[in-house]
Formats: structure tokens, sequence, C-alpha cells
């Protein structure tokens, strides 16, 4: 029986509590199950944390959330011997995919229509997430969107599932994990 869920994403410890309520569900199920779930930062050292998570911590199921960095391409396999998932080419793609949150965030100033409209936040490049995000913000009393100021409160805000109908791989990763508890 799994009683340890060890989740690192690629990104700074500022986020750690957006990830936390972002994958509030995964955590409420593995409760149930007396699973505990951690949510570590692991910085710019992704590869390098999750081979020393796997290691340290071989009981635990360990998993390493990804950027892609780049188009996820249809041959690339979405998740690597169950433990490692892509998310995006970024993090704030996601946000594109709950515009009623940012703009309830942001309050006034806020332009919805400077975001992309695609349907499927993965195909949405990392320059049309920046330069959206920029345009969206930069009139709005909390200034042009900033990662460790802005991005924790927003993953916290942003509807989970709204981003994992708009994300297939959130929603993957979403299943995969959930299903471990079914």
């Amino acid at each position: 029986m799994l009683r340890e869920i060890r989740i690192y994403f690629e990104g700074d410890k500022s986020l750690k509590a957006g990830f936390d309520a972002f994958l509030q569900e995964i955590r409420e199920r593995a409760s149930t199950s007396h699973c505990k779930v951690w949510i570590v930062a692991t910085g710019g050292t992704p590869e390098r944390d999750f081979g020393i998570a796997m290691r340290k911590h071989p009981a635990a199921w360990n998993v390493l959330l990804r950027d892609s960095e780049g188009p996820l391409q249809p041959n690339r396999p979405a998740s690597l011997a169950g433990s490692i998932f892509w998310m995006v080419e970024m993090m704030e793609s996601w946000f594109h995919a709950d515009k009623d949150a940012l703009e309830d965030y942001y309050k006034s100033g806020f332009r919805k229509a400077a975001l992309k409209a695609n349907p499927n936040v993965e195909e949405i490049s990392k320059r049309d997430v920046i330069e959206g995000l920029n345009a969206a913000t930069k009139d709005t009393t909390k200034g042009k969107y900033h990662k460790t100021k802005h991005a924790p409160a927003l993953l916290q805000s942003i509807k989970p599932e709204l981003v994992r109908k708009a994300a297939p791989n959130c929603e993957r990763l979403f299943k995969v994990v959930l299903d471990r508890f079914a």
C-alpha cells in the first residue's frame, strides 16, 4: 500500500503554497488512504533533486512535474516510468485556462482580451503566454505580472478542473495519481 507521495515541481519555493492549493484534490484523496503527500520545490535543479529523491525516499512514489520549455511533441512521452510528468511549456500557461481568476486577482485595469483564446493552453507558445500576461496586467494596481510576487496567489486561485480541461497533460497527472487511490 502506498504511504507516501513526494511531488517535486520545477520552480521556486515561493510557489509551494500555490501548488499545495492546486493539488488539493490529490492531497485529500491520498489522505483518505492514509498516504502523506509532500509538495517540494526543485528550483533550477529538477533532475538532480528528483534523482536524490529516488535514492533517499525509495519507498515513496516520487513524482516530478516538469515544464517542457518548448512545444510538446506528439511522440514525446507524457509520463516516463509513471513518475515524470510534462506540464506545459511553462506553468503560467495554466493561468490562461481560468482567465476569470486572473481578472479577480488583478481587478481594475486587467485586460482579459490580451490573453490567447486557445482552449488547449498547452498549445500557447511561451512567448505568447508571457506577452499576454504582461499586456493583460500592465495597467493593474498590482502591476505587470511577476512570477514570485503573483504566481503563488494565482496558482491558489485558478480552478484545477478548468486547467485539467484545457491542459491534457495536467489531466493525465491528476488521473494517474488519483487512480492510485480508486
